[in-house]
């Protein structure tokens, strides 16, 4: 099997993950490897690092996105709707698009992430930027990728 360096780039990204979630999981205490909501660390570690590399550089560091731009993830009224954001991740979009009742016109570029790398990275979303906190399972975006 010929790895490519996606390929390569993805496996070290999950042995990385793999490796803080069970060392975040280590110690006496038993809620420590999970987030307040009980999320695992090592999926809200994972959705950063796809945070990062797919999402900062129209959402920004602060999920607050560029005026008149890109929408923002913070605090966001768009997020309520779990399925209509899964979409939105894995089909990317284009036109205009209603946020916190502004409206945006611009493009979401579709990235190839796997079902687990769309659940982690929202669940990030979720989980950060003042917003309710939440997750998406792998599940949950498998659903909306099969009504695609």
């Amino acid at each position: 099997m010929k790895l490519t360096s996606g390929k390569m780039k993805k496996i070290i990204l999950l042995a990385i993950t793999v490796f803080i979630g069970l060392m975040s999981s280590c110690g006496s205490n038993p809620d420590k490897g999970a987030n307040s909501g009980g999320v695992a660390v090592a999926t809200i570690s994972m959705g950063e690092a796809i945070y990062k590399k797919t999402c900062i550089t129209c959402h920004q560091p602060n999920g607050q996105g560029l005026t008149n731009a890109f929408p923002p993830l913070a605090k966001s009224d768009y997020l309520a709707n779990k399925e209509k954001t899964i979409m939105q991740v894995i089909k990317g979009g284009t036109g205009e698009l209603v946020v916190n009742g502004k409206t945006y016109n611009s493009t979401m570029t579709q990235f190839q992430l796997s079902d687990e790398e769309v659940a982690a990275v929202l669940t990030y979303v979720y989980d950060n930027f003042g917003n309710s906190g939440g997750t998406v399972t792998p599940d949950e975006v498998k659903a909306v990728r099969t009504k695609m």
